[in-house]
């Protein structure tokens, strides 16, 4: 195991992981994977593979929260697609410091799970692009910026408690 498989944040993840029962390879980058290309590179598949976690801000009367689209590093999202979808009126641009107060993770580094708000557990609202349906095994940040995860499309859908959506038009 490598320093960063060993972050806090990793393991955090691993630990939702196990706890769904999900079988995923974790892998260490020499390289962040800041970027799909980088990501699908480093793991030489097609960036299509890899799940971005993107995160939204979103308003409504319970407030400001967090919408979480987990992409196709094929895609960039439609936000006014998406948020029409949803019934929202926009989806709102969210900051690094938004990020890591929702998610506890760093950008470049963000899992569809494994969440940390105000010392709980937390999973978001969560979108799952249709796309990632194509590919047998796609590769999500597992909580730091130099590891990342295997997942199939389905486990992915089942850990978040996603909607699958077209989230882009190819």
């Amino acid at each position: 195991m490598t320093q960063e498989t060993e972050h806090s944040s990793v393991r955090r993840v691993r630990l939702e992981l196990e706890r769904y029962g999900v079988t995923t390879e974790i892998r260490h980058l020499s390289d962040t994977a800041r970027s799909a290309l980088e990501a699908a590179q480093a793991l030489e598949v097609e960036v299509g593979q890899i799940a971005s976690s993107i995160v939204f801000k979103i308003s409504d009367d319970k407030g400001e929260r967090p919408l979480l689209v987990v992409t196709s590093g094929r895609h960039r999202v439609d936000t006014e697609l998406v948020a029409k979808e949803l019934g929202l009126e926009k989806l709102g641009r969210a900051d690094a410091d938004f990020v890591r107060s929702w998610s506890g993770f760093a950008i470049g580094g963000v899992s569809p799970v494994g969440w940390l708000h105000n010392g709980e557990v937390f999973q978001p609202q969560t979108i799952v692009d249709k796309a990632l349906n194509d590919y047998p095994i796609v590769w999500g940040a597992c909580g730091h910026t130099h590891v990342v995860c295997s997942l199939n499309f389905e486990s992915l859908l089942d850990i978040t408690a996603g909607t699958a959506l077209v989230v882009a038009h190819d």
